[in-house]
């Protein structure tokens, strides 16, 4: 009975999707959800796999790794799917965020869409960072003590948040251990905010490159369907030629060396999807300060719902994406005073995008209109 009942959901489900009203005129970028969807469950799937060979200890941790990639059956492919997948995420993640800032798509009434979606790449940062250090090379290690000890820069309890955030007076067997649970958890709470943002995507309808709402309506499975198979096919030929053939193209190779708390690596750079965030703490010499304008930093990425209207300036976006490249160019190179003044440059010039000139555009037009 109950598995005649879930049939029937699954049904209505599909029904559901093929008939599903979507606007006639979307591109390709409009596929990056489903896509970050799928690495999702990709990454969901691999993880769990690498959790059964993985020992969340200090001493073991980096040789359980290689033991998995050497020994195991098909472990490498586990592994640099998942490694590899992490990266391919971020992508469709940037893409997708990308897309909703050119056309604005988080605008009244798609507002909680939109947010929905900021605190899903918030939860995804940290995820992606602790699991980062589970491998427990050289730059893992250092890496989360850079990381977390920046904590304690806020006031009154940022010392004790630290030690509750390594369980000790030092990154240690502890703190690997709350990284470990905390990176298997976390992955599952992400699953269920997807599930919400798709929600809130179904109650208001897709948005269209146009942004109008009489666009023409065409079903989702008849006509989107073949679009999103494509997008699929292109994705897992450069999943699986990242994997197989370039499998450490993104990894750093200090990483490859046992943690050693004696030895601080001559330059400590993060994974590749970091570097813009990196490279704005590094321009601000203060570690409060650089702490208060990442989260500035995010708050005005979700803010532009609201204080930008419509489809933005193809050439000031054009800048403001620039910038964010130049960003993490600058957070993978040494500090010098050079990549500390540029940082410090072009960190500006994405706060003055996201305060003044995309509002100050958005208004002008307004009043043009």
């Amino acid at each position: 009975m109950r598995l005649h009942n879930k049939n029937n959901l699954l049904q209505l489900y599909y029904r559901h999707i093929e008939a599903y009203p979507t606007p006639a005129n979307l591109k390709y970028s409009w596929n990056m959800g489903s896509l970050s969807g799928l690495l999702l469950a990709s990454q969901i799937i691999t993880g769990i796999l690498l959790a059964m060979h993985y020992c969340p200890d200090t001493t073991l941790a980096f040789s359980s790794v290689l033991h998995l990639t050497t020994d195991v059956p098909y472990g490498f492919v586990i592994r640099y799917f998942h490694m590899n997948g992490a990266s391919l995420f971020f992508v469709a993640v940037y893409l997708h965020l990308f897309r909703n800032l050119y056309y604005n798509s988080g605008s009244q009434p798609r507002e909680l869409l939109y947010i929905s979606g900021i605190v899903i790449l918030l939860l995804m940062v940290i995820t992606a960072f602790i699991g980062y250090v589970l491998p427990w090379g050289q730059m893992s290690f250092w890496g989360a003590t850079v990381i977390t000890s920046l904590v304690s820069a806020l006031p009154v309890v940022g010392t004790e948040l630290v030690y509750y955030l390594w369980g000790g007076f030092s990154v240690s067997n502890p703190t690997l251990n709350r990284f470990f649970s905390f990176h298997y958890l976390l992955p599952f709470v992400l699953a269920g905010l997807s599930l919400a943002h798709l929600a809130a995507l179904h109650s208001y309808g897709s948005t269209n490159p146009l942004s109008i709402t009489s666009a023409s309506k065409v079903p989702f499975g008849q006509y989107y369907a073949l679009k999103d198979l494509l997008g699929v096919l292109v994705m897992a030929f450069v999943f699986c030629t990242l994997s197989f053939f370039y499998p450490e193209a993104l990894n750093h190779s200090d990483n490859y060396i046992m943690a050693n708390p004696y030895s601080t690596p001559a330059h400590i750079v993060p994974e590749w999807y970091f570097l813009p965030v990196y490279a704005i703490l590094r321009s601000i010499p203060d570690k409060g300060i650089g702490i208060i304008a990442v989260l500035f930093f995010f708050a005005g990425l979700l803010l532009q719902p609201f204080v930008s209207k419509g489809k933005a300036e193809p050439r000031l976006y054009a800048s403001f994406i620039a910038s964010l490249f130049v960003l993490g160019w600058l957070g993978s190179k040494e500090i010098t005073e050079v990549t500390s003044l540029a940082g410090a440059l072009f960190t500006l010039y994405s706060f003055l995008y996201l305060y003044l000139i995309s509002p100050l555009y958005s208004l002008l037009i307004k009043k043009v209109i």
